[in-house]
């Protein structure tokens, strides 16, 4: 999302242009992007990489150098301007750009996490309570990958961060200040439906993976006896139907991967968003807020930026059933303000304040290097 409204403001300014990229699945994407001239590392051309990608994690130096070398050999035919790199695992440490006169053309990097696999306590946490192969690799190659992510962040000239959160992440990680720009939701298409009467069901809206904590809200929908709507898809949906059988009988459905039109939906008729995991963001809390629904969140991370505590929703500790309930008991009894209040604050998310402070970012890299 983010990488495609920053081809749509470039490409206001200047013809499409070459997207190096770690990953393609070759797929058209309906947005600017797919204009665009698009180089994938050597590792896409491994069988299943998109979908194994994680563990190709001790290859991803390598590959940077590769596509590395690729732009290097483009910008030697025809001189870059500007590097932006949008990154949350490598791709910011591609090697810096050198003009003519020994110079640097300026990086400017997105950054929606330092690689949380290997940075964020949190997520580490959660890989190793789930021992396995991933626990054993990031044991593995977690020390290595630090050091040189950490190493190649110098070659960035100006970091942006998507959320304060993310701010302190880069200056652990890296050491290096970073701005705050908030990633574009689109608040024009979720949007209230005055005409909608909301439900009792709580929702949750996620990836099915460890550090999601879908198994939490599952855990406290058994305890509230409320049924639950989980959208989304992922590699833990068969242990979370388990726990679901055994925690909450009859109260959960599983909808897998969901339209926009029918999340929308979603977010315009149940009760609350439960979003219990710790998010370097936060975009679905934006869009269920946009649709005047309150979050229930984990007081950390993201959510802090996004979820006011007894305005648009109310945030939690500890990461149990208990505490999700005390939370879900402390939401504002008004409904109608709340949604409001939650439709008023998610317009400071809108795509257009996104274009505007991104541009602005853009035109100071690019006086750095005038």
């Amino acid at each position: 999302m983010v990488l495609a409204r920053i081809a749509s403001i470039l490409e206001r300014e200047t013809q499409p242009g070459t997207l190096y990229t770690m990953f393609d699945a070759g797929e058209p994407t309906g947005s600017p992007i797919d204009r665009w001239n698009r180089i994938p590392s050597p590792l896409n051309r491994l069988p299943g990489s998109v979908r194994i990608r994680r563990w190709l994690m001790p290859l991803y130096p390598r590959a940077v150098r590769s596509l590395g070398k690729r732009l290097e050999a483009d910008h030697a035919a025809e001189p870059i301007d500007l590097l932006i790199s949008t990154s949350s695992a490598a791709i910011k440490g591609l090697r810096s750009l050198l003009r003519t006169d020994g110079s640097r053309v300026p990086h400017l990097c997105y950054c929606h996490s330092p690689a949380r696999y290997i940075w964020s306590p949190e997520v580490q946490g959660e890989y190793a309570a789930g021992g396995g192969l991933s626990a054993m690799a990031l044991k593995a190659y977690g020390p290595w990958f630090r050091r040189w992510d950490r190493r190649t962040a110098a070659n960035v000239t100006q970091f942006i961060a998507n959320s304060t959160h993310t701010a302190s992440l880069i200056k652990h990680a890296y050491g290096r200040e970073s701005t705050v720009i908030f990633p574009p939701v689109r608040t024009s298409f979720f949007t209230p439906d005055p005409f909608t009467v909301r439900s009792k069901s709580w929702l949750v809206v996620a990836a099915l993976e460890p550090y999601k904590r879908v198994d939490l809200a599952i855990r406290a929908a058994g305890l509230a006896k409320r049924r639950l709507i989980v959208a989304g898809e992922g590699s833990m949906r068969s242990k979370l139907e388990g726990i679901a059988r055994d925690h909450a009988p009859g109260l959960v459905a599983f909808e897998g991967r969901v339209s926009d039109e029918r999340l929308r939906e979603l977010y315009r008729t149940a009760e609350l968003l439960l979003f219990p995991q710790i998010e370097d963001f936060g975009i679905i809390a934006c869009e269920a807020m946009a649709c005047g629904m309150p979050v229930v969140a984990r007081r950390a991370g993201g959510a802090l930026d996004i979820v006011r505590d007894g305005v648009t929703g109310a945030l939690f500790d500890e990461p149990t059933p208990e505490a999700v309930l005390e939370a879900v008991a402390d939401l504002p009894r008004d409904r109608r303000a709340t949604a409001e209040s939650c439709e008023k604050f998610a317009a400071r998310f809108a795509e257009d304040r996104f274009d505007r402070q991104m541009l602005e970012a853009i035109n100071a890299c690019l006086a750095m290097g005038a």
